[in-house]
């Protein structure tokens, strides 16, 4: 079994090392039964979008660690890890749904620095 809080920086790591724009990692764990963290980051396009999702998946699947559930769209893909829900936009779409701002309350993870 895998630790949530390390999980959720692993995913960060690898999508910021991937050239995500804005890689935020929000604690959701005092907010909601839903997860305990929501990853956000954004891609300049919708290549990149999809590119920074592929990435993301092969990594976590060579650890043996699979999304319980997708939802992708062109210019959005919300992947579900249970603890960890993992939203890559392109950066109009991230702008409309605007997370951060809906989870204003959500206290923001300081990302590792390698």
């Amino acid at each position: 079994m895998y630790n949530p809080d390390s999980l959720a920086q692993k995913i960060a790591d690898i999508l910021d090392d991937r050239k995500a724009e804005q890689v935020v990692v929000l604690d959701i764990s005092r907010l909601s039964v839903l997860a305990d963290y929501f990853v956000i980051a954004s891609g300049r396009s919708e290549l990149q979008v999809d590119a920074l999702y592929n990435d993301l998946r092969d990594k976590m699947e060579k650890e043996g660690i699979h999304h319980k559930h997708l939802d992708k769209g062109k210019r959005w893909i919300v992947m579900d890890y249970g603890d960890i829900i993992v939203h890559i936009f392109h950066h109009e779409e991230r702008a409309f749904y605007n997370l951060e701002r809906l989870w204003a309350d959500a206290r923001e993870v300081s990302l590792s620095a390698d």
